[in-house]
């Protein structure tokens, strides 16, 4: 008679993450950002991160196959769930068979997720076809990106960010490509005045390069709307400006400034930023 009996726990006193496992075992669990392997634990708003089981063992066979499953939560510092995914494997019915085996949870910083927030990433893995598991949990912070400006006159916001639908991400470090659509967008923005629930939004949109060439010019891109408005309600889930810069001749950085701005109060709000334009 014999007895399957392995029980485990690791913490990296760096970036704080911690791993347990029962009966199954992993020995390197790591986190990259941009396929860099990195041991911090704040993130900037938009940044995807890897959560990485490197060799896991330890599950029950099935004719060579093995089940895994794996849950995700995230939960504010509160202990309330933000986010759950679970079954994250379900499409391997027929099981896996790799060696090694490595598994990876992967998880976008951004809403419900909020900038300035404290939060707690739980994995939990564990075999569809015995009873051993292996979770990981990490606190990390986030952070807005700092590469952008924002002075808000009697204006607040949730969230202000760089995001390229070309590329499906948020832009984290700056960096833009020639003929990609960019959009600046702000969300939860409150503080217009209003006029039976709507209210009168301006936006101004411009760009200069590092010779102070003008790039982009746009005196009001919400213009169509100064005599009718929009619904309060529609400009704070979100307001945007795109913008695509074609050809290949620039100087960089462009520098890029959008502005909104409320028609009837002195209530504006400046988004800033210097992007990089690469080929």
């Amino acid at each position: 008679m014999s007895c399957n009996f392995s029980k485990s726990v690791k913490k990296d006193l760096i970036s704080g993450l911690t791993t347990t496992g029962n009966i199954l075992t992993c020995d390197d669990v790591f986190i990259t950002v941009d396929d860099v392997r990195i041991t911090r634990d704040s993130f900037t708003y938009g940044e995807k991160l890897y959560v990485h089981y490197n060799d896991i063992r330890g599950f029950t066979k099935v004719n060579g196959n093995v089940f895994p499953d794996m849950k995700l939560v995230v939960t504010d510092k509160l202990g309330d769930t933000m986010l759950y995914s679970d079954n994250l494997y379900s499409k391997y019915t027929e099981g896996m068979n790799y060696t090694p085996l490595e598994l990876t949870a992967d998880l976008t910083i951004a809403a419900p997720i909020k900038s300035n927030g404290e939060y707690i990433l739980h994995v939990l893995i564990s075999d569809k076809k015995g009873s051993g598991t292996y979770s990981s949990k990490i606190k990390f912070t986030v952070k807005p990106n700092d590469l952008i400006k924002i002075e808000p006159v009697n204006i607040s916001y949730d969230e202000v960010y760089l995001f390229s639908p070309g590329f499906d991400k948020v832009i984290t470090d700056g960096k833009i490509k020639f003929d990609d659509n960019i959009y600046i967008i702000i969300e939860g923005i409150k503080g217009f005045k209003e006029e039976n629930g709507n209210v009168f939004p301006g936006l101004k949109l411009t760009g200069v390069d590092n010779e102070n060439n003008t790039i982009l010019n746009y005196d009001d891109l919400l213009n169509e709307y100064s005599e009718t408005g929009v619904a309060a309600s529609d400009l704070a889930t979100r307001v945007s400006a795109h913008f695509k810069i074609t050809g290949t001749d620039f100087k960089n950085p462009l520098h890029c400034e959008m502005t909104v701005w409320d028609k009837k109060s002195a209530a504006k709000l400046i988004v800033s930023s210097d992007l990089i334009l690469q080929k």
